[in-house]
Order: structure tokens, then C-alpha cells, then sequence
């Protein structure tokens, strides 16, 4: 390009980047005018907005979109000879930093916000900004640039050289290195991918809603739950959902009720999903391969701990394998109690739920009554023992702010600080009570990462976790059930991952951590009040050699549950140990079933993303007696036509969840076990493994145990 039009071309960038500039510090300008007038209190290092109006939200979606392609285009015109850290790394950088609060502001409001003008216009934005970015990142001019820079090799810091890696393979793996032809091919493989996904989703809402059953159908079901099914001349209507569904296969007396539940429920999607699921293989794999790898898992695992199918496939055998002594000694026991109730029929996949809870409540300590276990979790209990178990083991100080903007009156600020030096951490946002209009369930939502700019500033992490707690009523104190104060424990312990996990690179801060990792705090925190650990050592998914895994139990230590208990009429009063011990025996019983059940789901979804052409139905009918223990498949069923998890969200890595099992099982009989409270180990993990910077916690775990 000649020199003057070069000079023209950047003058061009540089005026259209300062208008866009101008643009938006006007927006933000009376925005920060409106908030001032509120006399609210300003939250220093936030750029998060809580409470845009719908014109707000679309201004500001525009000046992003606007903002980011004026930099991206300032990037491409950089010759590639002069590329260096300071023209493409910088911008980029700080970009992506600054950006994400405000996309955030934009994009979480149509989860919590009260007006339904607002809800939608958050949900517009939301759509324009993915597709944007989703551009930004096939850009052709952009790639060449960054990858001339990563191929100059110049001298930067690993953590600078690992986001121009990590930048470069983001791009190729959509496609920029494709030739036209086959960028088209790609797109029109996605799409047909995106349409069979949505049928495929679709699908498990139709076929039959209900089924009609007599009470001597349904003996041995409660009271309460058949006066609350609608009568249908003079049969009781059952709906084919979880709601229905799992009471009666937990309860009924009725074999051949809840094989023809089990059946009914189990046939959802039908072979016509089947059909959808092995078109939507086919394409994945091509898709895959489009880009250069042999199959879909391996495009997907590449970029997790794992890295490979084989790694994954090895993994999941080898907990399998080493899962069966104890499943055996439970499928027994189940088989036991069945041919006493039953006689000598066969045992069947309809027949798992209805024993493990006849099991259960033999070997329970007392009456148990979930009734009584939830008046000893007020909401307020609840949420005042999870910040002081966090606060000590991980040297935090919360201090709640009152006079800040939030979106909602029930809205909850806390300020987060290191509790030796008093540095301010983060912010966090608890909108856990019910409301119209809210989102339905318990997440975490970051809102601004923790991140240094390229002058050296340091910008804080911002979080909000989501619940649908329920709301104080007639002045009674709100009671939660023991699987709410589990959800909301292991949910508010990404919070405080996000909190404390700071990065120089916005990219890899919060919880940006390896999809293969993202759950191991949630799972590790667990084992607060949990009743049983998974041990593997975490050495067996580097090199599977073959070392035992095995169930440790252990006692159950109830200071945790007594830390978050109190009654709601006298909170003086937490939880007996009669019902921590009841606990643990629901929590312990079944564990090898339980965890067999996951890896068929495992296994399933990594061989047919693996493979090409197999045969889903005869895979599963061969693969079910064999990790099942021998329970055969139900007939007419296949739970590839009715598992979600493989059309959208989660294919080829649906193992991931057992792999931070392992992780956080490890961890815990490491460093915990012996002192639920050990503040000393609990500030190694906040700050080398967990919770520290960037992803260290991949040389501090598996590749060194010793180290953490």
C-alpha cells in the first residue's frame, strides 16, 4: 500500500476510535450523572452499571460493537514487519478488559431485572454482541497480524506469550486458516448442526405428556402426593417429568408401575432423536476434521486438562473398573431386599430408586423427616455460617455495603478484602430470593474479572450469584431445604474463586479456569459437609497407571453443618448430630451405582464423538449390562434419545465433572481431611491452586502434588 494512502487509512482508524470514544464516554458520562443524583455510594475499581434503562443497554451495546471493531481494524493495519507486543498485544488486551464489565452490565440484566422492556432489550443485546465477537474472532487480517507476532518470537512474559498462543488457536479454530470453499462448509455444517441440536431439544417435549393410573396402581405412594394428582375418571393423571416421575420410582410398591413409569419416561425423543443424535455426529466429526483433528472429541478435549479422547476413554475405564467391587456389594444388597418384597423376578433398571430408598431408610439413624432438618436452615443462618466459613478458611473479610446502587430492594452488596492486608479484592452481589420475572435458578454470574492494565492499574473482580431462595412470609423466617444450602454453598465458592483468582490478562482471571477444572473449588468445599470422598490421585489421570480407586469414608464431621444450622424459633439451637449422622448415610449409600450411572452417560457421549458410523443403539445395549452391573437396558428405551447433555452444551466433555471430582477429592485428603478448618492450607489453595493467579494450579496439581 502506498505510504500516503497508508497514512490516510490509519488517520481514518484513529478518527472513527476517538469518535467511538467520544461516543461512549458521553453514555457513560450521563449514566455516572443519574447514579450521582441517586446519592448512591460509587464502588471504587467497578465499571459494572447495575441498573441500565432498555435505551441505555441498546447505547451502549452500539458504542462496544463500535469500540471493539475500531481496534480490531486498527490491529489489521499494522504492517507485519513492525507487528510488536505494544501494537497488537496491548490493544487487544485491553480491550477484551475493559469491555467485558460493560458487556456484562448489558447482558445479565434479563436475568434480574423487573421490567420486561428491559429484560428484552438485555436479551437483543445480548444476540448483537455474540454475533459481533463471534466475527471479531474469524477475522482473517486480525489472525494474520497476531500470528506474525507469535512467529517473530520477540522476548515477552509467559503469561503475554500464552494469550497470543491462546488468541491464534481461538481463531484457527474457527476457521481462519480455512480456504473459501471450505469456510462455507463450516458455516453450513454449524448451522445444520444449531437446527438438529434444536429438534433434538424440542423432541423431549413431545410424545405422550401423562399417563392415567389406578390407586391400587400407585400403592405405597403418600397421601399427599395422590390427592395432588388430578383425577381422571377415577384414575390419576401422571405426568412423564422429574416431578412425577422420580417420587413414584422412589416409592410405589408396584413393580409393573414403575417399569411402565421407568419405560414411559425413558422412550422421551424416541428413535427419531436417535436418528438426529447420529446426523448431528456425522457433522461434528466433519466439522471436526474440517479443521484438522481425526474426530469432535478431540476437538473438543484439546483445549482441557485432558487434552485427548484416549486420555478421557482411559480415565473413565479406569474408574469403572475400579468402581465395581463396590457396586457389586450394593447391587447385591438391592437385589436382596427385591426378592424379599418381590420374589424371584428379575432386577431392573425401574427397580434402583425404590430399593436404594428401602435401603436407606433401614439403615437410617432415626425417623428421618426432611420436614424437621429444614426448620434448622433459615435463609439468614444459612448465609451468615457460608461467610464465615469462607472468611476463615481462606483469610477473607466480607463487609456488607447498604447504600450502593443495586437493581432490586432484596439485593445483598458485600465488599471482599484480604483479611492480613486489608486489600480490596472484589465485590459481590447475593440475589438469592424469589421474584417474577427472575432467573429460575442458582449460578454464578461474573460481572467484571480482576485484571492489571497495561499501565499497571489493578481493577477488581465483580460477582453476582443468582437463587430463587424463598421469601420471608406473614413475619415467618424463610426455611431452605438441605439440597438448597448444599446448591448455595457450592455455588458461592465460585464466587469467591472469581473474587481472589486475579490474572494480568483479563482472558484468564475469574473463572476463566480450564473447563476440566472450573468445579473442583464447588466440589472441593463440599466435602465441608459432605459424607464421602472420591479418592483418586490426581497421578492416575497423568499417566493411568493403573493405581487403585477406592471410597474413603470417613466420620462425618458435623462442625460445618452446625456452623450453617440454627432453628429458625431458637437459633441458639443447630442441627443434632443424630440428623448430621442421617445425612451422611443418604449422602454415602449407593456411591459405586451412583457414579457407574454417570460413566455409562460418559462413555456413551466420548465413543459416539470418537468414532465414526457407530451404532448407538447397539453401543448402548452392548455397553449398559457391562458397566450396570448387569441390569439390562430398559426394552424400548435408550437414554441417547433423552440426554440433552449430548445435543447442546456438553458434548464430548459430559466427563468433565467426574475428572474435578477426582481433582477436589484429591486436594481435600491431601491438605483438609484431618482439619476442616486448616486456614494455612486454605490460603495455599486461594492462592496457588483454586484461587491464584491465572492457572497455576496446573503446575501446583497433577504434575506436582507435593507442591500445593
Amino acid at each position: 500500500m502506498p505510504k500516503e494512502k497508508k497514512e490516510r487509512r490509519i488517520l481514518v482508524f484513529t478518527g472513527a476510535a476517538a469518535l467511538v470514544a467520544v461516543g461512549l464516554n458521553l453514555l457513560l458520562s450521563a449514566i455516572n450523572t443519574r447514579w450521582k443524583n441517586s446519592k448512591k455510594k460509587g464502588l471504587p475499581g467497578s465499571s459494572v452499571l447495575v441498573d441500565l434503562s432498555a435505551s441505555e443497554i441498546s447505547k451502549l451495546a452500539d458504542c462496544i460493537i463500535a469500540k471493539s471493531t475500531g481496534t480490531y481494524d486498527r490491529v489489521a493495519s499494522i504492517p507485519l514487519e513492525k507487528v510488536c507486543y505494544e501494537n497488537v498485544v496491548s490493544p487487544l488486551a485491553d480491550l477484551e478488559a475493559q469491555q467485558f464489565p460493560l458487556i456484562q452490565s448489558c447482558v445479565f440484566q434479563w436475568m434480574v431485572s423487573a421490567s420486561v422492556e428491559v429484560r428484552n432489550a438485555s436479551l437483543e443485546a445480548e444476540k448483537r454482541l455474540e454475533a459481533h465477537f463471534l466475527l471479531s474472532r474469524k477475522r482473517e487480517d486480525v489472525y494474520r497480524v497476531i500470528k506474525a507476532l507469535l512467529d517473530k518470537g520477540e522476548r515477552i512474559k509467559p503469561e503475554a506469550k500464552r494469550y497470543i498462543q491462546n488468541l491464534v488457536k481461538e481463531m484457527e479454530r474457527h476457521g481462519t486458516r480455512l480456504s473459501p470453499s471450505k469456510k462455507i462448509e463450516m458455516e453450513r455444517i454449524k448451522s445444520q448442526i444449531d437446527e438438529l441440536s434444536l429438534r433434538y431439544i424440542e423432541n423431549l417435549s413431545g410424545g405422550p405428556k401423562y399417563l392415567l393410573l389406578s390407586e391400587q396402581e400407585l400403592a405405597g405412594m403418600p397421601h399427599e402426593f395422590i390427592k395432588d394428582m388430578e383425577n381422571t375418571d377415577g384414575k390419576r393423571k401422571i405426568l412423564l417429568t422429574n416431578y412425577h416421575v422420580t417420587p413414584i420410582l422412589e416409592h410405589c410398591k408396584v413393580g409393573s408401575t414403575r417399569k411402565l413409569i421407568a419405560t414411559a419416561y425413558g422412550q422421551r425423543g424416541g428413535k427419531e432423536n436417535l436418528h438426529i443424535l447420529k446426523k448431528m455426529v456425522q457433522l461434528r466429526i466433519k466439522f471436526a476434521q474440517l479443521l484438522g483433528y481425526p474426530n469432535y472429541a478431540d476437538f473438543a478435549t484439546e483445549l482441557r486438562m485432558a487434552r485427548s479422547s484416549a486420555k478421557v476413554l482411559q480415565f473413565l475405564e479406569e474408574v469403572s473398573t475400579n468402581f465395581t467391587e463396590l457396586a457389586e456389594r450394593e447391587i447385591n444388597l438391592l437385589k436382596d431386599l427385591k426378592r424379599k418384597e418381590e420374589g424371584d423376578f428379575p432386577f431392573g433398571m425401574q427397580d434402583l430408586l425404590y430399593y436404594m430408598k428401602r435401603a436407606e431408610e433401614e439403615h437410617l439413624a432415626f425417623d428421618f423427616d426432611f420436614g424437621e432438618v429444614k426448620c434448622y436452615f433459615p435463609v439468614n443462618i444459612v448465609l451468615s455460617g457460608i461467610l464465615k466459613i469462607y472468611q476463615d478458611l481462606f483469610g477473607l473479610r466480607f463487609e456488607q455495603i447498604t447504600d450502593a446502587e443495586v437493581w432490586h430492594d432484596t439485593v445483598q452488596l458485600f465488599s471482599a478484602h484480604d483479611c492480613s492486608t486489608s486489600e480490596l479484592l472484589g465485590y459481590i452481589y447475593l440475589d438469592i430470593f424469589s421474584r417474577e420475572g427472575k432467573y429460575a435458578h442458582t449460578c454464578v454470574v461474573p460481572l467484571q474479572n480482576g485484571y492489571s492494565t497495561s499501565d499497571g492499574t489493578r481493577l477488581v473482580a465483580v460477582a453476582l450469584l443468582l437463587s430463587q431462595c424463598p421469601n420471608e412470609k406473614d413475619g415467618n423466617t424463610a426455611l431452605l431445604r438441605f439440597t438448597e444450602v448444599v446448591t448455595l454453598f457450592h455455588e458461592f465458592s465460585h464466587v469467591v474463586h472469581h473474587i481472589c483468582n486475579f490474572a494480568t490478562f483479563s482472558k484468564f482471571s475469574g473463572l476463566r479456569s480450564d473447563g476440566d477444572f472450573v468445579e473442583v473449588p464447588g466440589l472441593l468445599l463440599e466435602n465441608w459437609y459432605a459424607c464421602y470422598v472420591l479418592l483418586v490421585p490426581f497421578h492416575i489421570i497423568e499417566s493411568l497407571t493403573g493405581t487403585c480407586i477406592y471410597i474413603l469414608y470417613r466420620c462425618y464431621e458435623s462442625v460445618s453443618l452446625k456452623m450453617l444450622s440454627g432453628f429458625h424459633q431458637d437459633i441458639t439451637k443447630s442441627i443434632t448430630s443424630e440428623m448430621c449422622k442421617s445425612l451422611k448415610i443418604r449422602r454415602d449409600m449407593f456411591s459405586g451405582l451412583k457414579i457407574k450411572q454417570e460413566i455409562l452417560l460418559c462413555l456413551l457421549d466420548q465413543i459416539v464423538h470418537s468414532r465414526e458410523d457407530v451404532d448407538i443403539i447397539e453401543l448402548v445395549k452392548d455397553m449398559h449390562p457391562k458397566v450396570m452391573m448387569g441390569i439390562p437396558l430398559l426394552e424400548e428405551t435408550n437414554p441417547a434419545s433423552c440426554f440433552p447433555r449430548l445435543a447442546v452444551g456438553y458434548e464430548s466433555v459430559c466427563y468433565s465433572y467426574i475428572w474435578s471430582q477426582v481433582l477436589a477429592a484429591d486436594i481435600f485428603t491431601s491438605k483438609f481431611e484431618d482439619d476442616l478448618l486448616n486456614h494455612h492450607a486454605g490460603l495455599q489453595f486461594r492462592k496457588k491452586v483454586g484461587f491464584g493467579q491465572g492457572d497455576s494450579y496446573q503446575e501446583l496439581v497433577g504434575i506436582n502434588r507435593d507442591a500445593f
